[in-house]
């Protein structure tokens, strides 16, 4: 059954529901994290920041590349999804550093992990700030991805 993408205005770093919960962001391919909404993350739990930073460092020999996700526990029922979206920082000849086959890549892996948890996905408007994506693209992607296969998807704006 396909759910409606639910907009909220809120932090999404502090998800509203019961149950497990993934919250999900986007981060770069260079090892780059401080700025954006990788702050809010980092301000709350150490963790996600530390996880990418060694997953970065160690990508000569793990699955570090564009489209790859990895989900970092941070609190009882509640993970924080470091998903590799964007190329690089700037924008270049290729347009803006989102790479939207990438995001989508990564929410299909965020997808199987939240069904096997029953959880809810939490997020942003991701890939649309820093990362110079443009909603009217992200959206269908989070549909297609998520709410497709009956995942509870709530996107916050801050007030």
């Amino acid at each position: 059954m396909t759910l409606p993408v639910e907009y909220r205005v809120g932090d999404a770093t502090l998800p509203v529901g019961d149950g497990a919960k993934i919250i999900v962001h986007v981060c770069n391919d260079i090892g780059g994290w401080g700025a954006g909404f990788v702050l809010a993350v980092s301000r709350r739990w150490p963790e996600p920041e530390d996880d990418y930073r060694r997953w970065y460092e160690q990508r000569a020999h793990d699955d570090f590349r564009l489209g790859a996700a990895r989900l970092v526990p941070v609190e009882p029922d509640l993970w924080v999804a470091n998903i590799i979206g964007q190329h690089g920082v700037d924008p270049g000849p290729d347009g803006p550093p989102i790479r939207y086959g990438a995001l989508e890549e990564g929410l299909m892996t965020v997808s199987a992990t939240a069904a096997a948890m029953n959880a809810s996905v939490h997020m942003p408007r991701i890939g649309c700030g820093l990362a110079g994506g443009e909603w009217h693209v992200v959206e269908p992607i989070i549909e297609r991805s998520l709410c497709a296969a009956g995942i509870a998807v709530v996107v916050y704006d801050l007030p």
